[in-house]
């Protein structure tokens, strides 16, 4: 046991499990522990607002596997992190959030910044530990710590401000982190005989591939079977886009080459992918998911087994073991699919160079309020550029080992359609909570985690609007990134829901007050690049990018769009609305 004060206790216990980085607004509550953040090699990353601390801390951990760490002042500071620890709640993220409290003689009296934590976060994290205690300050950390990473998601660290302070005799906990195997013998030998009488198997790689660093193992699994294989929705970089195998993204505006080929399945191996409701509605106008295939899903949690979509084997198990378990086998067995392989590679390419083809010929949307919109910006000032054109020369421009954020909203998930990678922990997005405001602080934090790499964000003018200011930390820090501004003066995503089910009656959906974004990037710090030909689309994505990487340079590329929109989130989400009262009868 060493003496030491309650806020070395909490400095060295972050110490002990690998923190060198921190997102934050300094404050009162914790400065105590903060005034030794520097002696401890701990460096705490200034933020404008605390939400897009805790999304910078989320691609932290994204990026390095590592846990992400968010702290704040108590109250107002901490509050402001709520929406992106829900962000990092559906993507598995690591990240630990330390929300320093009222002191204990002044809760419930109502003081200044006082507020109930823990019930804030309550259904965003694994674990919530308070700090009742100044004594247990290792032990509680530690386990935040620990949990974190065992249950891959945000944990809670509630320290009533009072008890940094005091001394006491501690001996810091050593991380423990879970040794985690293949999962069950019975089921493994089960999925095993079910993939080798398979005739058409498809593999599912999520984001458990991803998280597990187990893209090798995916990929001995998948060239075993000779099978197709598609990423789960906004899981891009779970396998790699060259590979052969590869088909692209299920899910909202993803890959048809994917969607028709697991339509064909007789097995379906969901490796590392809890199967989100989201991402298997249907797309393009096809009920893909193939309803008589038997299904063997592999989840680490073993409550996403079966959750959303019948299945016939459920393994609790890591991705990776599971698949090296899997292949071993398999290594020796006779497969139904042998016989096919050829035939279902061919079949594989053909769909793949279709759908390649068409993405090449669908310049612009096809819709009649899309015409309408593209017809009217002939005549406008300026020149508007097709959205989807401007994510094909993106695509064909984004650097090697890229890594890229995107945000909610219209375009950003069009851009599902064109975003491939080579390597995991590179594409970032809000998941399933899908928040506005993500995708620049994300990429922020990415960088700082990975400063090597190019990384570069998406964004509509809508969302960009929420989060632009946290070019002012990429500036301030040094934590240079290139962001990508979509904008076509409007909140496309529920723009589209109008044009679909109110008779165009746009109410509050439009954001065209003469903005200039690249000019309020340069009053930041920053470079501001306005883009209105389609010629200059890739060389200004491989000019900012050169910036970054040998200058140092957060750039803002504005792309000026046309209004043009694709297809709505889902076209369960709304009905055609009914009016009795007699004042709303023309507003259906």
């Amino acid at each position: 046991m060493t003496k030491m004060t309650p806020s070395e206790a909490f400095v060295e216990t972050m110490v002990a499990n690998g923190v060198d980085t921190t997102f934050g607004i300094m404050g009162s509550a914790f400065m105590d522990a903060m005034d030794i953040f520097t002696p401890a090699g701990i460096r705490l990353v200034p933020v404008v607002h605390e939400q897009g601390a805790a999304h910078m801390a989320d691609g932290y951990a994204r990026v390095s596997g590592r846990h992400g760490v968010v702290v704040g002042q108590n109250g107002p500071g901490i509050s402001n992190c709520v929406t992106a620890i829900a962000a990092a709640f559906w993507a598995h993220s690591p990240v630990v959030i330390v929300t320093p409290e009222t002191g204990t003689m002044g809760i419930g009296l109502g003081g200044f910044q006082e507020a109930n934590q823990l019930p804030m976060f309550q259904e965003f994290t694994k674990y919530q530990g308070h700090i009742n205690n100044e004594h247990r300050m290792a032990e509680i950390t530690a386990r935040c710590f620990d949990r974190a990473m065992s249950e891959m998601g945000p944990t809670q660290l509630n320290i009533p401000r009072d008890r940094f302070y005091g001394d006491i005799d501690v001996e810091i906990p050593q991380p423990m982190r879970p040794d985690r195997g293949p999962g069950g013998e019975r089921t493994l030998s089960e999925a095993a005989d079910l993939l080798a009488k398979a005739e058409f198997p498809v593999m599912i790689a999520g984001g458990g591939v991803v998280m597990g660093d187990s893209v090798a193992e995916a990929m001995a699994l998948a060239e075993r079977l000779g099978c197709p294989v598609v990423n789960s929705y906004l899981h891009n970089d779970s396998f790699p886009a060259s590979h052969l195998q590869w088909c692209g993204p299920l899910g909202y505006q993803g890959s048809k080459a994917a969607m028709k080929l697991i339509a064909q399945a007789d097995v379906v191996l969901a490796l590392g992918t809890r199967l989100g409701p989201f991402g298997t509605l249907p797309q393009h106008d096809m009920d893909y998911w193939p309803a008589d295939a038997k299904i063997i899903q592999i989840d680490a949690d073993q409550k996403m087994l079966g959750r959303v979509k019948k299945i016939s084997v459920g393994i609790c198990g890591d991705a990776g073991a599971a698949a090296q378990s899997l292949t071993d086998r398999l290594a020796d067995r006779a497969l139904a699919c042998d016989a096919t392989r050829e035939e279902r590679a061919t079949r594989t390419a053909q769909e793949k160079a279709i759908w390649e083809a068409e993405l090449d010929d669908w310049t612009h949307e096809t819709d009649d309020f899309s015409i309408e919109m593209i017809k009217e910006a002939i005549d406008e000032e300026d020149n508007w550029l097709h959205p989807r054109q401007v994510l094909r020369e993106l695509e064909k421009a984004l650097p090697v080992r890229a890594m890229v954020s995107t945000d909610i909203g219209n375009i950003n998930s069009v851009a599902n359609s064109y975003l491939r990678f080579e390597e995991p922990r590179s594409f970032f997005a809000p998941m399933s909570w899908g928040n506005c405001g993500y995708a620049l602080p994300t990429i922020i934090g990415a960088k700082a985690a990975a400063p090597g790499r190019p990384a570069i964000s998406y964004a509509g003018d809508g969302a960009w609007a929420m989060s632009m200011s946290e070019l002012m930390t990429a500036v301030r820090h040094d934590l240079p990134v290139t962001a990508v501004v979509f904008h076509n003066r409007q909140w496309g995503a529920e723009k589209k829901n109008q044009v679909d089910f109110y008779g165009r009656r746009f109410v509050a959906g439009e954001l065209d007050g003469g903005e200039d974004y690249s000019e309020i990037a340069r009053a930041m710090g920053a470079q501001g690049v306005r883009v209105n030909q389609l010629e200059d689309v890739g060389p200004a994505l491989t000019a900012a990018i050169e910036a970054q990487m040998n200058e140092g340079v957060t750039t803002v590329i504005e792309i000026m769009c046309t209004k043009e929109l694709g297809a709505p989130f889902r076209k369960d989400a709304l009905s055609k609305p009914v009016r009795n009262l007699e004042q709303y009868v023309d507003y259906v």
